[in-house]
């Protein structure tokens, strides 16, 4: 119906415009007698002609207009409240101005006269409409009945939360979230962005919890623990994801393929999982490379106090611990057990169980 009523529209605009040219050549003096046409026939042929092109250019219009409308929607879509309400308010003012202006623009300027108050006002809409975009905030705030406090308040979380939201997700596996200390790190405040949380592993962790066995009952209910205390205690979100895998029954497996479908990392401590995720270019974050990594640093020739707490594996040997679980072998140490002596550092050793630390009693140190 929409496009019958066009075409008419278009119809009756062409007839004009052919009426028009034909009233405006006669006028011109065209002499339309040789072709054996009289005005009436010249006007009735135009009006013809224009009509027929009217109804022609119908459906390019109309496709036009269509493309116009859906783009210009899109871009609205788009574009934020705050930028197309301060953008309206940017124009109408400076529209305003602009005509204001354009009053005292003489008209006898040469060429350029008729021009010029269209062109300034065109200029003006759209430099009014561009700074107010860019001021809005100012704009928006003069008009704002909310306290100037409540707003930053407000914009600094809705700021924290768009951060957030560009974070890759972390996925945790079950091993993390019974090790517990997932917790501590997210309360530290190490650990920005949303958590996934599987409800394959939910499952595997109340498989566990209902386990015969003593301790992995233990394990489970403690990893069930530790979710309900990060959910209630930690200002981080917390996601449980529904999407399962029913062609693959191992957890992991299931977790570096959600993994990767959805762009995030896996926290765990499992050294095998983290071998995995390796291999299929699944970013990974290793508790236990963490806790590594913030031990302190000790060099050959520093100097610490230890407590000797049993012997070593070599004869004469004595091991102590330091508070964060490094082992530290002291060479000669074994008739120090149960005391506290100073020692020398003489070495230091990375392996995979983590960092190990050989001294020598700075008594014997000094006897040599």
């Amino acid at each position: 119906m929409a496009e019958k009523i066009f075409r008419l529209v278009f119809l009756i605009f062409g007839a004009a415009v052919g009426y028009q040219i034909a009233s405006y050549a006669l006028q011109l003096g065209l002499n339309v007698n040789s072709a054996g046409l009289d005005s009436g026939r010249f006007h009735l042929l135009l009006v013809a002609v224009g009509a027929l092109v009217g109804l022609m250019l119908t459906p390019i219009v109309l496709w036009a207009a269509r493309q116009a409308v859906s783009w210009m929607v899109t871009s609205l879509h788009r574009t934020p409240t705050s930028d197309i309400v301060a953008g309206a308010v940017g124009l109408i003012v400076s529209l305003i101005i602009a005509i204001l202006l354009t009053l005292a623009f003489p008209r006898n300027i040469p060429l350029v006269g008729d021009y010029l108050p269209i062109i300034f006002t065109v200029f003006m809409g759209y430099a009014g409409m561009t700074v107010a975009v860019k001021k809005k905030e100012e704009l928006l705030n003069l008009f704002s009945l909310v306290p100037r406090s409540v707003e930053k308040v407000v914009s600094s979380r809705e700021k924290a939360s768009k951060a957030s939201a560009r974070l890759p997700v972390k996925l945790l596996d079950t091993s993390v979230i019974i090790d517990g200390r997932i917790f501590d790190i997210c309360k530290s405040g190490f650990i920005e962005g949303a958590l996934i949380i599987p409800r394959f592993v939910l499952e595997e962790l109340q498989h566990i919890a209902d386990s015969s066995d003593l301790l992995k009952r233990n394990r489970g209910r403690r990893g069930l623990d530790i979710l309900n205390k990060m959910q209630k205690e930690l200002n981080i979100t917390i996601q449980i994801v529904e999407k399962d895998y029913d062609d693959m029954s191992e957890v992991d497996s299931k977790l570096v393929r959600l993994a990767k479908s959805m762009g995030g990392k896996v926290v765990t401590n499992d050294y095998n999982l983290n071998k995995v995720c390796e291999l299929q270019g699944v970013p990974v974050l290793n508790i236990n490379e963490l806790a590594n990594a913030v031990k302190p640093i000790v060099l050959p020739g520093e100097e610490m106090v230890v407590q000797v707490i049993k012997d070593g594996k070599e004869l004469g040997q004595g091991v102590a611990y330091l508070d964060d679980g490094t082992m530290i072998v002291v060479d000669g140490g074994r008739r120090f057990i149960g005391e506290t002596v100073g020692v020398l550092v003489t070495s230091v050793l990375q392996t995979a169980a983590g960092r190990m630390i050989f001294a020598k009693p700075k008594p014997l140190e000094r006897a040599l």
